[in-house]
């Protein structure tokens, strides 16, 4: 029988297969607005007959027992799970697959790209988005920015952080007489990596490309850094350069092409580019000002009513857009009292 652990069908628990030897698991996420993680299950990469599996899901016992459930129903067991290639650092990525190598000896793998927000992690021996909370107090969100710190993370468990097996980087993995192309594709993170099955016409694309929503931009653990939005465009535009795939996102169902997914995520940009150079107008405004004349969300929900988290997103992700004008010419940036000043070029 089938249960829901949230809204929408997609993240229905068991087990979806998207072709033979290929098989889609939502893992329950503990009180998460995105309600579900898809992991994916590949049987038929390895000569060995064992498992691959894309994405780990979140440490939590529900999602253990949604995974054990899902491998029976296909006479799989969790020790047929040879790796993880997990697509990103989020906790809702990364975390149960260093707890699935612990019990079962599976290999991780994840993008060189995270590695310095993992390193920053065993320093500070916390799991606060500490780029994140940086970016947000340089946008003038710092008593935000201070209760968002205040807050119960969860606390540091560093057993679910350990440094994986193995750092990814471009190139190809190669698993008995199959292939999975390995994408970086920084912009959610500076890490984020995609998995490319080109014989099969598969991406595996974790956060970067998502069918119905659109994801956060530059959501660091690390220091903040670069233009993370400009960083995701790019990314975006490179997915275009490979052939069309089946697209096989982290959350929501699998959908027919990826190519026509990035072309609106591309199209939804330019639109919140120009509203935000709209909302900065004649003014002079920081980040946070400018996020609180948007509408966020696909229901064009106010500022003021999203909670403290959302808020940081918006306004973080606000300040990646005025980023990108200022890379393109269309305002300019200041940085006096520890807080960036964007003006529109007249």
């Amino acid at each position: 029988m089938t249960t829901r652990f949230g809204k929408g069908p997609w993240a229905a628990s068991g087990i979806q297969t998207v072709q033979p030897g290929v098989h889609r698991v939502p893992l329950p996420l503990p009180g998460d607005g995105l309600h579900a993680v898809n992991v994916y299950l590949l049987e038929d990469l390895a000569d060995d007959g064992r498992i691959v599996m894309i994405d780990g899901g979140w440490a939590i016992p529900e999602a253990r027992k949604a995974l054990e459930e899902a491998l029976g129903a296909i006479d799989r067991d969790p020790l047929d799970i040879s790796h993880i290639l997990v697509t990103h650092i989020h906790r809702d990525h990364y975390t149960h697959a260093v707890e699935l190598r612990r019990s079962l000896g599976s290999r991780v793998y994840l993008g060189a790209g995270e590695r310095p927000g993992l390193e920053m992690l065993d320093r500070l021996r916390s799991d606060q988005p500490v780029g994140s909370l940086r970016t947000l107090r340089a946008a003038g969100a710092g008593e935000l920015a201070d209760r968002i710190e205040a807050m119960d993370h969860g606390g540091y468990d560093p057993r679910v952080w350990e440094a994986p097996d193995r750092w990814l980087g471009a190139g190809t993995l190669r698993f008995g007489h199959r292939e999975l192309r390995v994408v970086p594709t920084p912009g959610h993170t500076k890490g984020h990596v995609v998995f490319l099955d080109e014989q099969r016409g598969l991406l595996f694309s974790g956060d970067h490309v998502l069918p119905h929503i659109t994801p956060s931009i530059g959501f660091e653990l690390a220091e903040p850094g670069g233009r993370p939005l400009a960083d995701y465009l790019n990314s975006l535009r490179l997915m275009t350069r490979y052939a069309d795939a089946r697209l096989l996102p982290a959350h929501g169902p699998v959908a027919d092409s990826a190519h026509t997914r990035v072309a609106e995520l591309l199209v939804h940009h330019d639109e919140r580019l120009a509203r935000s150079l709209a909302a900065l107008g004649e003014d002079t405004l920081d980040a946070h000002e400018v996020a609180h004349k948007l509408a966020w969300t696909r229901r064009a929900v106010p500022f003021g009513e999203l909670s403290a988290f959302n808020q940081m997103l918006a306004v973080n992700e606000t300040a990646a857009h005025l980023d990108v004008l200022v890379l393109r010419g269309r305002a300019t940036v200041a940085f006096a009292g520890g807080v960036n000043q964007y003006t529109r070029v007249r």
